[in-house]
């Protein structure tokens, strides 16, 4: 196995990473699991949501960016190249990486109301964005 950067297509990392963010921008919105998810981490309604910078948005990008690499440098170096290739390594990733990550998180944080709520909702965000980001860049050669 090589760390092979010139084998990565960075139009579809970038073009995952784009939709990974986008995904995230429906998810936690009113339309799927925004008061679900509020309630899991013990945001009061009623108090004045903080104010939103350009890091707020920057940051997560950033990190959808890098996840969107680490995905494509493993499908090189794997030989994954086909779409079901992309959702094997994108449900290795997404269950086994994320899911478990923020299983560990949920399990640990004493500070959220409802900790296996907000394991669901961000465990399966994780999960289907890198599903989604694993299949771009294994058939987007």
């Amino acid at each position: 196995m090589t760390f092979d950067l010139s084998a990565i297509n960075w139009l579809a990392v970038v073009v995952g990473a784009v939709i990974y963010f986008a995904l995230g921008a429906l998810w936690y919105s009113p339309v799927l699991f925004a008061k679900a998810w509020q309630r899991s981490i013990g945001w009061d309604p009623e108090q004045r949501p903080p104010e939103m910078r350009v890091t707020t948005y920057l940051v997560p990008f950033v990190g959808y960016l890098v996840m969107a690499i680490g995905t494509a440098v493993l499908a090189a170096a794997t030989g994954t190249d086909t779409l079901e290739e992309g959702v094997v390594l994108g449900l290795v990733l997404g269950i086994g990486f994320a899911a478990a990550h923020t299983l560990v998180d949920a399990t640990f944080d004493p500070n959220k109301p409802k900790p296996w709520t907000w394991f669901a909702i961000t465990a399966a965000y994780n999960a289907i964005g890198l599903l989604i980001v694993a299949v771009i860049v294994a058939v987007w050669q």
